[in-house]
């Protein structure tokens, strides 16, 4: 089983877990090492949307607040997993494909149990890319982190 033990893995094991049960019992695992983590999904063909869509889940769950510091944070390691699920290329409704992607937002120390470094916010989607015809995607993912 993969150590849980930076702020990177953790974001990518609670994307890659399925929505309910098996996410939630992973992020309460993560809250107890001084964590705070969220998860969704998305699947717009939109790039404001799938941004959007990621926003209004960390505000909501109260990762980051109306601060404009965490905003560009959270908006740079958005655009940093992006690029990793548009392999450099930030462009979804202006190509001819779909996306499915789970979502999580995680902020805490870039290594657990380090409590003096400063704050840190990652976002990673997982999912799957691909043609508008069911069974012509394949997964991909990304990772974005940024500091507070």
């Amino acid at each position: 089983m993969i150590k849980l033990d930076t702020i990177g893995k953790i974001t990518l094991a609670i994307a890659m877990a399925k929505e309910g049960e098996e996410a939630q019992t992973l992020i309460d695992k993560v809250e107890k090492k001084g964590y705070a983590a969220a998860r969704g999904q998305v699947g717009s063909m939109q790039m404001e949307k799938v941004i959007a869509a990621v926003e209004t889940t960390a505000r909501r769950e109260g990762l980051i607040s109306d601060v404009y510091r965490d905003t560009h944070s959270l908006y740079h390691a958005i655009m940093e997993a992006l690029s990793g699920v548009c392999r450099g290329q930030f462009s979804l409704g202006n190509a001819l494909r779909t996306v499915g992607l789970g979502f999580a937002v995680v902020c805490g120390p870039k290594d657990a149990g380090d409590s003096d470094e400063e704050k840190w916010l990652a976002v990673a989607f997982y999912g799957t890319i691909g043609a508008p015809i069911k069974g012509f995607e394949h997964e991909a993912i990304g990772l974005g982190i940024n500091h507070f």
